[in-house]
């Protein structure tokens, strides 16, 4: 047997790290996750057995490890200084996250509030970029998304990354938009055929593309506003 018997020689059914991108985080124990940072255990001993034998000395409280001091902790055969900082490490950032207030997303509702969400973005680029909002169910933002990157007057966009995008972010509605660097907001042809060649990709993944607004420096031109979706 090795001088450490790492998660890598696990089956790979029970190495929690690839539980953890498998399942999600929320199927692993608290021993498993403390084992995906300490990463290894001793001879006849697996890092979840003992994050184990750690957790039934603090009565398996979380908090009560929290309090626990590097001493202490490496009073366990197996655990040494650099383990014992990495688990308090992150007994504090839980603590940390407690406290913290849930970011608030921004209400994409309306054409205007897009725009003056997206126009200090976009007022000072000299070609154009496309780019697509993913919302949930409520208008909020879950990602924003730099779908291309292009010329003075046209920007190419594959409608097909726009739709991979939103299923990934599992996201219930989508807002298209792009600049005009020459400061007109009059659609283009292009922008036309673009924007209907969305509207029908969304219409069969049952996405709903609530606008495509077009941003100028100090104007924006919305196609739901103006009834063209």
């Amino acid at each position: 047997m090795s001088a450490n018997f790492t998660i890598a020689h696990w089956a790979v059914d029970d190495q929690p790290r690839e539980k953890l991108r498998d399942k999600g985080a929320q199927a692993l124990s608290n021993a498993e996750l403390l084992a995906i940072l300490i990463g290894s255990g001793i001879p006849g001993v697996s890092a979840v057995e003992l994050m184990q034998q750690v957790l039934n000395k603090c009565n398996n409280n979380l908090n009560t490890l929290g309090k626990m001091t590097i001493r202490q902790l490496m009073d366990f055969k197996g655990i040494g200084e650099a383990k014992a900082i990495t688990i308090l490490a992150a007994c504090e950032l839980g603590k940390r996250r407690q406290m913290e207030k849930p970011e608030e997303r921004p209400e994409l509702c309306t054409a205007t509030n897009i725009y003056n969400y997206m126009h200090p973005q976009m007022q000072d680029l000299d070609v154009e970029e496309f780019w697509v909002l993913l919302l949930n169910q409520g208008h909020r933002l879950i990602r924003q998304v730099r779908i291309a990157h292009g010329g003075i007057s046209e920007v190419s966009v594959d409608v097909r990354i726009i739709m991979r995008e939103a299923v990934l972010a599992n996201a219930t509605m989508i807002v298209a938009c792009h600049n005009h660097p020459s400061g007109s907001i009059r659609p283009s042809r292009m922008d036309d055929s673009l924007t209907q060649s969305i509207k029908n990709a969304c219409l069969l993944m049952r996405i709903k593309f609530m606008d495509h607004v077009i941003v100028a420096d100090g104007q924006y031109y919305s196609y739901h506003e103006q009834g063209m979706l």
